[in-house]
């Protein structure tokens, strides 16, 4: 399962229009790469609902319903999915608030800002949901940096940690996280009962 933002002007299509039509086609979209974006979509996916505008905050949770297919009523060659509601956001956490959020340094959403759907890591979907539930965040910083504002350093001569390694020269692999419902069910904030 991947996690995306889509983003939708409210006065044209919005969160409460998604709810009352249960499901809707995704389509529009014909900037190259929100298009090489949304060709990656598969059903399951979660996304969040995202309104542009005078808004500019994350207002729900959708799902990936349908494989992404070539639109046939669209002309320039983009391409659709279809999407539903899982549920509303407990608050809408804006563009400001997610600005702020050191953790969320690299969240396509503020490098990217002009592409209507953007792909979202785990860590920063689990983050926005930290937002939803609490209210703004504390800004962080990555461990192992030091100063306000510093940026690990990068380039020639500079050493990048590494974990051990064990005996027989390998890498320690990490055990995968729980497959299937759990994941699922934290994914979108309704792991024991801290759904709506």
């Amino acid at each position: 399962m991947h996690f995306w933002l889509l983003k939708q002007e409210p006065s044209d299509y919005g969160w409460p229009d998604l709810v009352r039509d249960g499901a809707t086609e995704w389509s529009g979209v014909h900037n190259a790469l929100a298009l090489r974006h949304l060709r990656r979509m598969a059903v399951g996916d979660l996304a969040l609902f995202y309104h542009t505008g005078s808004e500019r905050c994350a207002v729900g949770i959708a799902e990936v319903t349908t494989a992404p297919r070539p639109d046939p009523k669209d002309a320039r060659g983009s391409w659709t999915v279809d999407v539903r509601p899982i549920r509303p956001l407990r608050r809408a956490v804006s563009l400001a608030e997610l600005r702020t959020d050191r953790a969320l340094d690299g969240l396509a959403l503020l490098t990217f800002s002009r592409l209507s759907v953007v792909p979202v890591s785990e860590v920063h979907w689990q983050r926005i949901l930290a937002h939803e539930r609490s209210g703004p965040l504390p800004a962080t910083r990555p461990t192992g940096l030091s100063g306000p504002g510093a940026r690990p350093e990068r380039g020639p001569g500079r050493a990048v940690a590494r974990p051990p390694r064990g005996a027989g020269g390998r890498r320690r692999r990490s055990q995968p996280s729980r497959p299937g419902l759990g994941r699922r069910a934290r994914a979108t904030g309704l792991a024991r009962g801290t759904g709506t």
